[in-house]
């Protein structure tokens, strides 16, 4: 575990590391890999919301709870899945959204890599899951851990939004100061709900034009080819 590649982020998220809650994380996860359980994502990503967007680029949060469970799906990014890997219908619903919202026709894939790196920090409560075994990593420490990043950005960064979709999210992003930031709730985009007021709720344009409010340039949401 370590954030070499998110420099940006250590002085705030270093000293987490020597805490008690980090280390009896660190010693759950030794016992998974012991025992031979995948885990995803990767090891190498456990950290890539991190590393795709710098602390001093953050304008924007979305708010996930649990990497994809599923083989080739999680890369560390919230919703997001690697090229080649068919969307998921959370995200298919996103993209239903957005293109109602902004006229954005959805893309072909689930890759969101280009809005992580035009500030878009898409993080998930829990960084890590066992294969096929959703929330299985819950209340082992992560949820300390990404409260820190929120609570990081609440008081280091000014002007962002924080996308909240869902009860979950928004219980976690209560500490966010709204004199500062920006909150967008809505419900949760899964099929089970985003009936409820995610379709039509507009995040992507309100986002849009809140940074552009904070003479901020706005997020291109078109997704590139990959």
């Amino acid at each position: 575990m370590t954030l070499e590649n998110a420099p940006s982020w250590q002085a705030a998220l270093l000293p987490e590391f020597e805490l008690p809650y980090m280390q009896v994380l660190k010693t759950f996860l030794r016992a998974e890999k012991e025992a031979h359980k995948v885990i995803y994502p990767h090891s190498s990503n456990w950290f890539h919301t991190l590393e795709a967007t710098p602390l001093d680029k953050v304008k924007v949060v979305i708010l996930g709870q649990d990497p994809y469970h599923q083989a080739e799906q999680a890369h560390g990014l919230c919703f997001s899945v690697l090229p080649g890997v068919k969307t998921p219908p959370s995200l298919a619903n996103i993209y239903k959204e957005l293109e109602t919202d902004l006229g954005i026709a959805p893309a072909n894939h689930g890759y969101l890599e280009s809005w992580a790196q035009q500030g878009v920090l898409l993080l998930n409560a829990v960084l890590t899951v066992e294969d096929s075994n959703a929330n299985a990593h819950q209340g082992k420490g992560w949820e300390q851990f990404t409260d820190k990043i929120i609570e990081t950005i609440n008081s280091q960064c000014e002007g962002v939004v924080f996308l909240l979709w869902g009860s979950y999210a928004q219980k976690k992003g209560a500490m966010i100061d709204v004199k500062r930031h920006c909150v967008l709730k809505a419900p949760h985009p899964s099929p089970l709900s985003a009936y409820r007021g995610f379709f039509g709720c507009q995040p992507f344009s309100k986002t849009n034009d809140y940074l552009t409010s904070q003479a901020k340039q706005a997020i291109d949401w078109a997704l590139p080819e990959v």
